[in-house]
This record gives C-alpha cells, sequence and structure tokens, in this order.
C-alpha cells in the first residue's frame, strides 16, 4: 500500500518528538534505527556541537529551536543558537575578532556576499549542492551563491507584499478590500473621514532601524516602475536617486509621511521611527488604525487570542498595484525575501546540518511547528495552518507570479544593511526624499 507523502512525514515527525522527548535517538540502539530513520544520513557526529546564529529571536528562535530538536535529539549534534537584533552589524565584527559562528542564517544575501568577499564563508559541500539544486529553483540557488558559486543554501521564505487589517472591523463598518493603488487610498480618505488613523506603522528594530520602509519603497517602485527597472536599481546600473526611484518613494510618503493617515494608536508622523516594528501593526486590534502593511512573517506577531481568518480579527490582503492595466512586464509583482544558511567551517557536523535545513523534512518541521513557509519544492502545504501562511505559499509557486527578492538584502551590505536603513529612517523623520536617496546613492561601493 502507498502511503501518502504527508502522511508517512507527519508519522515521521510524531515518532521522532517521541524519541526527543524519551531522549532517544542517535547512533546506538535498536530504537534509533527505527525512531530516527529520517536522519540516518547525518549520523556520525555524536557529542559535536554546531554554533548557529542569526537575527532570528524572541518567539520566532522558539520555533525555529522547536524545528530542528529532533534532529539534535537523533543525530547528537548539539545546536547552540544564539539571536541577535544586531546581527547584521555585529557579525562582520565577530568575523574579524575570529570569533565566526559554525553556521550563520544570513536574511540578506549582500550581507552573504560581504561575508565570501572578506575570505570567511566556506562553499557549500557537495550535499547541500545537491539538496538545492533538487529542492529549489535556479533563482533561489542564484541568491545564496556568489560567481556561480553556492555559499548559503535557501532556507525560510517569506511574502511582504501583504497588508494586514482586520475583516471583522472592514464588514462592521462597510468597507471592502482595495483591488488597486488608487481604491487603497480612497478607503484611507474614508477611513480618515470616519475619525480613525487608516494605517500604522513602526520601523524602530535596533540597528536595523528602517528596513520595513526599505520594503514600502521596493514594493512600490516594482509596481510603478516594473521589474526590469526594479532590477538594474538593485544591482546600480541606475543610480539609487534615480527619477523612477523618487517618484516611488514620494508614492510611500503620501502615506508614511501624511499626517491624516498615520500613526494610528501611536502618534504623529514622527512616532513612525521609534515604534517597534514588531508592535506596529497592534493598534489595529484596538481599531486605533485599519491598515498595516508588512510582511506575512508578521503573523507571528499578533497576540494567540486573535483570529487570524478571512472573516476573523485579523487577515492581510495582497497589496494591489498602482495600475493593472500598465503593461510593465510585472505581471502579479509580488515582494519577498528568505533565509539563508552559510557556514564558516566545513567541519563534517556542521556541513550535516547545513544539507538538513535544505531538506523539505525541515521545511515541513518549519511548517509544522511555527507555520513558516518556504521556496523548497518539497515543502508539504498542506501542514501550513495560518490562511496567510497558505496563501504565501501558493503565491510562492504561483507561475503567474513576478517575484522579486528583497532589494537591500541583495544590495552590498554598507548599503542594504547601512546607509539605506539609515537613510529611510532620516527621511521618516522629514528629510527630503531626493537627498535621503542621494545620500545612499554616494555610499554605493566603486
Amino acid at each position: 500500500m502507498r502511503i501518502s507523502r504527508t502522511l508517512r512525514r507527519g508519522v515521521a515527525i510524531a515518532v521522532v518528538l517521541a524519541a526527543a522527548a524519551c531522549g532517544g535517538g542517535g547512533d546506538d540502539g535498536p530504537a534509533a534505527s527505527a525512531t530516527c530513520a529520517p536522519y540516518a544520513g547525518y549520523q556520525g557526529h555524536r557529542g559535536t556541537t554546531v554554533s548557529v546564529s542569526s537575527s532570528i529571536r524572541d518567539v520566532e528562535a522558539d520555533k525555529l529551536a522547536k524545528a530542528w530538536e529532533a534532529f539534535q535529539a537523533c543525530t547528537g549534534i548539539s545546536i547552540n543558537y544564539t539571536g541577535s537584533a544586531n546581527f547584521e552589524t555585529a557579525l562582520p565584527t565577530r568575523v574579524k575578532a575570529g570569533d565566526a559562528p559554525d553556521l550563520a542564517l544570513f536574511p540578506q544575501p549582500g550581507l552573504l556576499t560581504s561575508m565570501v568577499r572578506a575570505g570567511a564563508l566556506k562553499p557549500a559541500g557537495g550535499e547541500v549542492v545537491a539538496n538545492v539544486d533538487r529542492w529549489f529553483s535556479a533563482d533561489w540557488k542564484r541568491y545564496g551563491s556568489v560567481d556561480g558559486v553556492l555559499y548559503g543554501a535557501p532556507v525560510d521564505a517569506n511574502v511582504k507584499s501583504f497588508v494586514w487589517y482586520s475583516p471583522k472591523y472592514f464588514a462592521a463598518k462597510g468597507y471592502t478590500v482595495p483591488k488597486t493603488w488608487a481604491e487603497m487610498l480612497t478607503l484611507s480618505d474614508r477611513i480618515a473621514a470616519d475619525g480613525v488613523k487608516p494605517w500604522c506603522a513602526g520601523i524602530e528594530s535596533g540597528a536595523a532601524t528602517g528596513w520595513p520602509v526599505t520594503d514600502w519603497l521596493e514594493d512600490t517602485l516594482l509596481r510603478t516602475a516594473g521589474p526590469d527597472v526594479y532590477d538594474r536599481w538593485v544591482e546600480h546600473r541606475i543610480p539609487f536617486d534615480d527619477p523612477a526611484v523618487v517618484a516611488a518613494l514620494d508614492r510611500v510618503g503620501g502615506i508614511l509621511r501624511n499626517p491624516a493617515y498615520v500613526n494610528g494608536g501611536y502618534g504623529g508622523v514622527d512616532s513612525v521611527a521609534t515604534t517597534a516594528f514588531q508592535e506596529g501593526g497592534l493598534p489595529i486590534l484596538q481599531q486605533d488604525c485599519a491598515m498595516h502593511r508588512q510582511a506575512s512573517f508578521y503573523s507571528t506577531w499578533w497576540p494567540s487570542t486573535a483570529k487570524i481568518t478571512e472573516d476573523g480579527d485579523i487577515f492581510a490582503f495582497y497589496l494591489p498595484p498602482v495600475d493593472p492595466a500598465a503593461g510593465s512586464g510585472a505581471g502579479r509583482p509580488v515582494l519577498g525575501a528568505g533565509v539563508f544558511a552559510g557556514a564558516f567551517t566545513d567541519r563534517p557536523e556542521v556541513q550535516a546540518l547545513a544539507a538538513y535545513l535544505a531538506t523539505p523534512e525541515f521545511a515541513d518541521r518549519r511548517a509544522v511547528s511555527g507555520d513558516i513557509v518556504s521556496a523548497n519544492k518539497g515543502l508539504d502545504r498542506s501542514l501550513l495552518t495560518s490562511p496567510v501562511a497558505k496563501l504565501s505559499a501558493d503565491l510562492l509557486a504561483d507561475p503567474a507570479v513576478t517575484f522579486r527578492f528583497d532589494g537591500s538584502d541583495l544590495m552590498p551590505a554598507t548599503v542594504g544593511a547601512g546607509s539605506f536603513w539609515t537613510e529611510m529612517t532620516a527621511w521618516v523623520k522629514g528629510t527630503p526624499t531626493a537627498t535621503a536617496l542621494h545620500r545612499v546613492d554616494a555610499t554605493w561601493p566603486a
């Protein structure tokens, strides 16, 4: 009898969790050979430790730890994990000091590239490359490669082109989800006229403060100028302050710097820069604001009591196009991002963990433990429970979607994880659009 892949994986996950709970698994004992069969290829490293570092922290770090706990139980490889709000700035310092982690989970391919250029990262091992070739598209492999060599295996993915809202509140007020940018602004005006700030936002994120504005700009540029201009801008084949980019950021300013629109629940426009991104959308639940543009991973930050469904307390709609009939070649533009596992050492236990992170089994574990989406072709989407996670997975797999990776994440780290963030923070505080963008352009490496 053929057992479905969903059932096989579900059984494997349940059995391995039982083994972990009982302290079983690993290299010895007949029980281990039965309960830890999915991890047979990673044996032989019991008693070793792999240090892992990334920007994933708090509740998200707990979900990550749960996703690899069975791997630890069955292989005997201990994972020493550290999550830091200052990961992007702290990692280069650690590397220079000879204190690099064994494995880093990079949210920015640009930072990964800078580590390769510094001679710090090791090329991916053969098993890692084989898994990436089998389970990921050529584009996702390219995002983790430098000069055609794979250094970072794709792990998690997310969709950024979402606007969070309350279906219950919309229904009560007679609001409908907008299908175009113009409809979204008309709705914003109506909500403001009803006495509620239509938008709330927060861009504070430690050393990474400002990154939510970069997402706003990239999503908008993709919709106004199309993917070709977007690609040339990301690669600096056009100036950072190209007129198309200035126009796109001014369009964003029509929302984020509009005192009639923001910042519901927190104060005026100036509060956008000081409100933590994790808290940015929460006033929706108190009806102090109505909309919050943020990625799919923001589902983590809603209270557990909030019902995230199409007719519930919270849901998300696709950030609408500016002109659906423009024919810019964008199709349905979707901005997204992901995490890539890159190794600073080629020790066998490190390569074993890196190979495991690129498998459908780990993607499924992320889905089960945290409703986290992956671009892994083998992801069993039926394991996702959140409607937003399912919608994200569908968009990532939709051939009609024009997907583009987060631009700041692809740029050189000094820009994408540096001046772009700081200048967008200054822009929110009042720096003129052209000035802020020109300052970023001046920092692009020669």
